[in-house]
């Protein structure tokens, strides 16, 4: 990432990154009968394209100067994921939980996060980082979701943050077979892709030392008193009508037997029949 040296200034940028702590995809079960994630079935671990995001933003922070604030939606165990996400570089985190916010789509969920930014944080921010997508949902809407939420310009699939100043963010975004170099001005949010950057190795002490950091902890009546049927299962139109997984396709070949021509007729012959 290129920096110009010009537009650092004293108080540097505010800067939300958003993180989720997803279960681990390998070895996580789905309930196919409920049609949902069984996220007791694995481990978890901060979202790998949110890694990508903090990182991003503890970058600009250590060029510009600021703060990066980790903000997170999910149960009271995900305070981990934020306690991890200070060791990687964030001077804070805030975790949204409440029962209230269960069962909710994407619409709901970047709704409760952009009005916590609004309520929690008073709307203080010039610039909002977030993975491309999660791996639990892979459906890449609630970044570019809170910023229309929060009524701010965004930029998706980025790849690259070529340049960060006071009033701008520059960067390469991939859409397609194509890159775009596209300028944005602050306040704005970006989405990052996996080729943004390579996360920072965080030693298994400093993972250990994690646990004592002091996380904020907000419910829904901490961001409104009001319109709670906006929040969780009651503000989410979509659901999951079912799950479906594929089975496990057995390995299969054919042995063809006889001289070498008959062979590669064989084949051919074979192969006419797949084309």
């Amino acid at each position: 990432m290129e920096n110009s040296s010009e537009s650092k200034n004293s108080s540097g940028l505010n800067i939300i990154a958003i993180i989720k702590q997803v279960p681990d995809m390998k070895t996580v079960k789905f309930n196919v009968e409920e049609g949902k994630v069984d996220r007791s079935s694995a481990g978890v671990e901060i979202n790998p394209f949110d890694l990508n995001a903090l990182e991003a933003a503890v970058q600009i922070k250590e060029t510009l100067g600021g703060t990066v604030t980790a903000i997170s939606m999910g149960p009271p165990q995900a305070e981990s994921a934020l306690q991890e996400a200070v060791v990687r570089g964030a001077d804070k985190g805030i975790l949204l939980t409440d029962r209230k916010f269960g069962g909710a789509d994407t619409l709901a969920t970047s709704y409760t996060l952009a009005k916590a930014i609004e309520k929690i944080l008073g709307g203080n921010y010039d610039l909002i980082v977030s993975g491309e997508k999660t791996v639990d949902g892979d459906t890449g809407q609630v970044g570019p979701e809170v910023a229309e939420h929060l009524g701010i310009p965004h930029v998706a699939y980025v790849n690259c943050v070529k340049k960060c100043e006071k009033e701008k963010i520059t960067v390469s975004s991939e859409i397609g077979n194509d890159n775009y170099i596209i300028e944005v001005k602050l306040p704005c949010l970006i989405t990052v892709t996996k080729d943004a950057n390579d996360p920072r190795y965080i030693s298994f002490g400093k993972k250990a030392r994690a646990k004592n950091i002091e996380i904020k902890k907000c419910t829904i009546d901490d961001i409104t008193k009001d319109d709670h049927d906006k929040f969780g299962i009651k503000g989410s139109p979509t659901w999951v009508f079912k799950i479906v997984v594929p089975p496990e396709k057995a390995g299969g070949g054919k042995i063809f037997t006889g001289s070498s021509e008959e062979v590669v007729q064989k084949l051919l012959n074979e192969m006419e029949e797949i084309l």
